[in-house]
C-alpha cells in the first residue's frame, strides 16, 4: 500500500482538516491546525507530505521520526501542529486497513467510558450559573470555566475577589459531587496565580490550568508549592521534552493537544512520561471532529487519563459545529457526561466528506484576539 494524495480543507469555524489517500482505497483523516494560524500550519502539510507521498502509510514511527527530525530547524507549534494532522491520519488509516479502532493497536481499551467536561465560559460572571446549571441538566459532572477577563499585573482587591466569586457562582450550583476546572489561560500574572491559588483551595476546583504562560516554566515548581490546588498545563507543549520541565516542576495534570503536540504517536509517549511522575493525561481539545477522536483513541488505551476536553457547544463554534463533518453524529454522544469506547477502525469516525469540501470552498480567516490592559499596553495570554 502506497499513499498517493494528501490534501488540505480550510473548515470553518477555525480548523483544517487533512484528507491522506492510498492506492488501496483507504483514506485517513487528520486535524493539523494552529488556531488563527491554519494557513501557515497548510503551507507546512503540503512541504511535509512530500516525504509522505509514494510512501507505505503503515510504517508510522518511521514517518513520525521523518517528518519532525528529518530538517535542521525543528518543532514549534506551526511544525508539531502539521505533523500531528498527518500522524493521526496514518493512525486513521492503519486502523481502517486492520479493521479495528486505533486504541486497539495502542495495546487495546483500559476503560469503557471516558469522562468528559464542559464549558462554561466565566468572562462574565452574569452567565455563570446559568450555564453551569445547563451543562448539569445535560449530564456532565465537570466543567471548565475562565478565571477571569484581563487583569491587572498586580491586581487589586476587587479583582482578586472577581474570581473567586466566579468560582464560587459554579461551585454553588455544582455541589460537591461534581468538579470545576479553572483556566488561568495564561491571563493571569505570576504574583496574581500566587495571590489565587491558595484563596481557590476552599472551593476545591479540579485543576488550575496554565497559570502562568508556558515561557514562565522556571516559576511553576514555586506555583505548585503554593497551595494543594493541582496544576495542569500543556496546551501549549510540543513534544515531550517541552514536558519534561513541567513535570519535574511537579505539573500534576498534562493537557497535551492531538493536533499540536505530534499527534497520537507523540502523545501516547507524553502519557507514560506523566505516568512516571505520577501525573495524569487530560488532552487538550477546544477543536474539530478529528482532533476529538483522536484524543478519544488515546484516551481508551490510557491507564493514567483522567479526564477529556470537548468543544461541542463552545462560544468558538460559532456558525459550525464540529457534528455539522460527521457522517453519524452519535458516536460522540454523551450519556451522564461520559462517551463510551468508539468500536468503528480508524479514529472511529466517518467524516462527511462532501461537507468538507463544499466547507472549504468558504474557507475562513480566524485569528486569535489581541489584548491589551486599558492604558493599551500589550497584555498576554
Amino acid at each position: 500500500m502506497k499513499i498517493t494524495r494528501i490534501e488540505t480543507f480550510l473548515v470553518p469555524p477555525r480548523w483544517l482538516f487533512c484528507r491522506v489517500e492510498t492506492d488501496e482505497g483507504h483514506v485517513g483523516w487528520g486535524e493539523p491546525v494552529v488556531e488563527g494560524r491554519a494557513h501557515s500550519v497548510r503551507a507546512a502539510v503540503g512541504e511535509i507530505a512530500e516525504l509522505l507521498v509514494g510512501a507505505d502509510p503503515l510504517r508510522i514511527e518511521d514517518h513520525w521520526q521523518v517528518m519532525t527530525k528529518g530538517g535542521f530547524y525543528r518543532g514549534g507549534p506551526v511544525l508539531a501542529s502539521a505533523v500531528a494532522g498527518l500522524d493521526q491520519a496514518l493512525w486513521d488509516i492503519a486502523g481502517k486497513a486492520r479493521g479495528v479502532p486505533v486504541h486497539e493497536l495502542l495495546g487495546g481499551p483500559v476503560r469503557e467510558h471516558v469522562r468528559a467536561y464542559a464549558w462554561i465560559g466565566g468572562d462574565e460572571p452574569g452567565e455563570i450559573k446559568e450555564e453551569a446549571r445547563r451543562q448539569v441538566e445535560a449530564g456532565f459532572s465537570a466543567v471548565k470555566m475562565n478565571a477571569s477577563g484581563r487583569m491587572s499585573p498586580i491586581a487589586g482587591p476587587g479583582e482578586i475577589d472577581e474570581v473567586i466569586g466566579r468560582v464560587a457562582a459554579a461551585r454553588e450550583v455544582l455541589g460537591p459531587g461534581r468538579d470545576v476546572a479553572v483556566d488561568f489561560h495564561g491571563r493571569v500574572s505570576y504574583p496574581n496565580a500566587r495571590r489565587l491559588l491558595p484563596l481557590l483551595e476552599p472551593l476545591t476546583p479540579l485543576f488550575v490550568e496554565e497559570p502562568v504562560v508556558p515561557e514562565s516554566m522556571s516559576q511553576v515548581r514555586s506555583l505548585v508549592e503554593a497551595s494543594n490546588v493541582p496544576i495542569a498545563m500543556g496546551e501549549r507543549l510540543y513534544s515531550r521534552w517541552d514536558f519534561l520541565p513541567a513535570f519535574q516542576a511537579g505539573v500534576a495534570v498534562a493537557q497535551p493537544d492531538l493536533s499540536h503536540a505530534g499527534g497520537i504517536s507523540e502523545v501516547r509517549r507524553i502519557a507514560a512520561q506523566a505516568e512516571v511522575f505520577g501525573a495524569l493525561l487530560a488532552p487538550h481539545c477546544p477543536l474539530g471532529p478529528i482532533s476529538l477522536a483522536s484524543s478519544l483513541q488515546v484516551a481508551f488505551a490510557t491507564p493514567n487519563f483522567l479526564i477529556q476536553e470537548q468543544s461541542i457547544g463552545i462560544h468558538y463554534n460559532d456558525g459550525n459545529e464540529l457534528l455539522d463533518y460527521l457522517v453519524d453524529p452519535s458516536v460522540f454522544a454523551f450519556t451522564d457526561g461520559r462517551i463510551s469506547r468508539p468500536t468503528g477502525p480508524g479514529l472511529g469516525i466517518v467524516v462527511d466528506e462532501a461537507a468538507v469540501r463544499e466547507a472549504d470552498k468558504q474557507g475562513h480567516t480566524w485569528r486569535s484576539p489581541i489584548w491589551r490592559y486599558p492604558d493599551r499596553s500589550f497584555a498576554e495570554w
